[in-house]
């Protein structure tokens, strides 16, 4: 068996005839997508933890009424219990609204970005500076998994 070259695997080369100015705007374009990838964890952070709330409120109430508060208890019952976060939605609604429209076109247009000037590639900006960045020949400084140094 032959030694494979030194760098990335084919997935992460360039191909030929691309510019730096579609490599750096693919890259501008995926950082973006990450950063709305970090937003959506955040939705869903947020309706597990508005959900976790709203639970635990029955506790709240249950106490208020042992404590002989039971005004408070009916308050929480009537005007907080099942609210809507947002005008008409709960998080699941939220949550579904942002998947299917804003993120789901986020994630189209940077795929079909990607296959029609890059042949579907990812990450090619990042591996090209793990290229300049690394040191060849040096452990841990490996261009791909399962290669030497």
């Amino acid at each position: 068996m032959g030694q494979q070259p030194d760098g990335p695997d084919e997935a992460h080369r360039r191909p030929a005839g691309v510019s730096d100015e579609t490599v750096a705007a693919l890259g501008k374009l995926s950082e973006a997508l990450e950063c709305v990838e970090r937003v959506r964890g955040h939705l869903y952070s947020l309706h597990q933890l508005v959900g976790h709330a709203d639970l635990m409120l029955d506790d709240a109430v249950e106490m208020f009424r042992a404590a002989g508060h039971p005004d408070i208890a009916e308050r929480i019952v009537t005007d907080l219990l099942g609210r809507n976060v947002i005008a008409g939605r709960w998080t699941f609604q939220i949550v579904e609204d942002f998947d299917d429209g804003y993120y789901a076109l986020f994630r189209d247009l940077d795929r079909q970005a990607r296959d029609q000037l890059v042949g579907g590639r990812r990450h090619l900006y990042e591996a090209e500076m793990k290229e300049r960045r690394r040191t060849k020949g040096r452990p841990g400084h490996e261009a791909r998994p399962g290669a030497a140094g």
